[in-house]
């Protein structure tokens, strides 16, 4: 006699919640997250010193007492040196300028420069690197040679070369702003082509890569909509690296005389180089604040840098798991006669041994 069975119920489908993002997720506080030990400290350090200098460059206007080029007040001279203290917290220069002004106002035009550099940096190389990647053949080749000459030649003298032939002599704000930005550009470019050129070679082999040319996708879309969105993942760790090289090259410029007049914008470089002869004289207030601001502004922003760098790499950010996890093998392995977990589980099968070879 056959039986029918009836049909159970159908299982009721689960559907899938997607977790909504928090603060956490942001990329500055899941880095943060992750980061243990020395490497946590390094990039809260890095992160307060950044946002002290970003806060300070954008609020330049509301904090600093004076402008950069501002001689006087209520109709009364500043004194020339005059020593911190008073109504000159940080003294005064040789040309009567407020040193507290001018390091709030420099950082501002720090920033800028910083700016533009890296990001004219970020849409040419990125640019190039897609196209020398993709596209392939002679144009990979000679954007590789340009790319290499271009390292032959040191930062600060193309900087040099291109403040001069951008703002003809001029020291105008903009100009040595727009001079700096563009000779350090032409510096990063090839770093930029590199790293996006590689990741473009490896991913057009990828499947989903051929699958798009199969179905008839247009280059353009395949280079924009699936090689570009995955090739990108690097650029923070560069750009954060960059910057900290940017300010330098700035602070050189102006250091060399190459920068901008202290009538037109403050810059930390020119007022650390009017401040040399300053020294032997015994004052030390006009030079110790712009070089105190440089070396901070550049800790900062490497620190960060290379805390998202160590953490980027998978054998330093999971260091503090591989030293639990090992710590815990050690404690359970098992070895012939007895395990790790006491010397006495060790010793006990050597005495049987020898008491078993004594008898």
């Amino acid at each position: 006699m056959a039986t029918s069975t009836a049909p159970g119920p159908r299982a009721a489908s689960v559907p899938t919640v997607r977790r909504r993002r928090t603060w956490r997720d942001l990329p500055v506080a899941h880095q943060l997250r992750q980061s243990v030990g020395v490497q946590r400290g390094m990039l809260v350090v890095g992160l307060v010193l950044t946002g002290v200098f970003v806060l300070v460059a954008l609020l330049a206007p509301l904090v600093a007492p004076y402008r950069w080029a501002q001689r006087e007040a209520d109709g009364r001279a500043f004194d020339t040196l005059h020593p911190p203290g008073g109504d000159h917290l940080l003294g005064t220069t040789q040309g009567g300028y407020d040193v507290l002004s001018r390091v709030l106002w420099g950082a501002q035009t720090a920033l800028q420069t910083m700016v533009i550099a890296v990001v004219l940096s970020i849409f040419v190389g990125v640019a190039l690197g897609l196209v020398s990647g993709y596209v392939g053949g002679w144009l990979d080749r000679v954007l590789v040679v340009v790319a290499d000459a271009i390292y032959a030649f040191p930062t600060l003298l193309l900087a040099i070369v291109a403040s001069i032939a951008i703002s003809g002599g001029q020291s105008s704000k903009w100009g040595g702003i727009f001079a700096a930005a563009v000779s350090i550009t032409v510096v990063f470019i090839p770093q930029y082509l590199r790293v996006i050129r590689a990741e473009t070679v490896r991913i057009k082999a990828e499947a989903y890569v051929e699958s798009a040319k199969v179905v008839g996708a247009s280059t353009g879309r395949i280079m924009f909509r699936h090689v570009l969105r995955n090739a990108t993942r690097t650029l923070p760790l560069i750009f954060t690296l960059n910057c900290s090289e940017a300010l330098l090259t700035l602070a050189g410029l102006g250091f060399l005389g190459f920068g901008i007049e202290p009538n037109s914008g403050a810059e930390w470089g020119y007022d650390l180089n009017r401040a040399v002869g300053d020294v032997t004289s015994g004052v030390w207030w006009t030079g110790l604040f712009p070089g105190l601001a440089i070396v901070l502004a550049v800790l900062g922003v490497t620190l960060v840098g290379e805390s998202l760098n160590d953490l980027a790499d998978p054998r330093l950010r999971g260091r503090r798991s591989v030293t639990a996890a090992s710590g815990t093998v050690a404690a359970t392995s098992v070895v012939p006669g007895g395990t790790l977990d006491s010397a006495a589980g060790l010793e006990a099968p050597d005495d049987d041994a020898d008491g078993g070879r004594d008898r």
